[in-house]
């Protein structure tokens, strides 16, 4: 259930929404994680448009765009940093309608620590994760989806 943030200059993207939700889905899909309502609705992605003033490098650039995905520990192997990286890179720079931002895309993927993923009001480890997605699996396994 991870969660993405989006940095850019305003006006990067025509459909930031469109752009949240593609992002959401790709991660959801390169995770591999059973769609269930689970996942399907704590997956999300926040887009920040920040005045072009508000961002640089060293050469004063600011055509730059800045992608932080959160993940709980250990959900990303190496096959799958990858690929979010890559489809991540490519999925910006079509929404913004620039095939070159491809190569000014940077994105960061971090950890939460055991324990650290707050959901439901309870700071939740990998293992209550998981049982938790089990059980709800089980759940609309059995036709209850609540």
């Amino acid at each position: 259930m991870p969660m993405i943030d989006v940095y850019a200059a305003a006006g990067t993207f025509a459909d930031t929404r469109a752009l949240a939700q593609q992002l959401t889905t790709t991660l959801m899909k390169i995770e591999q994680v059973p769609d269930i309502p689970m996942f399907r609705k704590n997956t999300a992605a926040f887009v920040h448009e920040l005045p072009a003033t508000a961002l640089s490098n060293v050469d004063g650039d600011s055509t730059y765009v800045r992608v932080q995905v959160l993940t709980n520990a250990g959900a990303l192997d190496r096959e799958k940093q990858l690929a979010v990286v890559a489809q991540f890179s490519s999925i910006i720079a079509a929404a913004a309608g620039d095939g070159t931002l491809v190569e000014r895309t940077w994105v960061l993927l971090t950890e939460a620590v055991q324990g650290g993923w707050g959901l439901w009001g309870h700071a939740n480890t990998n293992d209550e994760l998981i049982a938790a997605a089990r059980a709800e699996m089980a759940r609309l396994a059995g036709g209850s989806q609540t």
